[in-house]
């Protein structure tokens, strides 16, 4: 698998890594801070307003599953269609950071954030 430069930009609100994400790379999204379609978006809402780069930033939550803004219907179909662990993502940023979170969804292996 390809290696990609980590770019912090790419890291998606919700901690996914749209660098990434095979829709990206193919030019069919311009990831989550660019993405007009995401208007609707209760996490990118909340975290805008709060001024957080992602999810990982709130600290109201400590699992991030009890925010009925990020563990919902639209967000769980979301996951689930993207076949993405969103809450290992957050977890992940909280517990290395978001520049290492970054660099590890960049590098092959990035799957292991991916629900199986």
């Amino acid at each position: 698998m390809k290696e990609f430069a980590p770019d912090l930009g790419l890291v998606a609100y919700c901690g996914v890594y749209c660098g990434a994400c095979a829709s990206y790379r193919r030019g069919k999204c311009p990831g989550c801070e660019e993405n007009e379609k995401a208007g609707s978006c209760r996490i990118r809402a909340c975290c805008d307003v709060n001024m957080f780069p992602t999810c990982a930033s709130c600290t109201q939550y400590v699992d991030v599953r009890d925010c009925t803004k990020f563990n919902n219907f639209f967000s769980k179909l979301k996951g689930f269609m993207s076949r993405s662990d969103r809450p290992a993502c957050v977890e992940q940023i909280r517990e290395v950071g978001l520049e290492r979170h970054a660099a590890r969804m960049a590098r092959p292996g990035w799957a292991e954030m991916r629900r199986r």
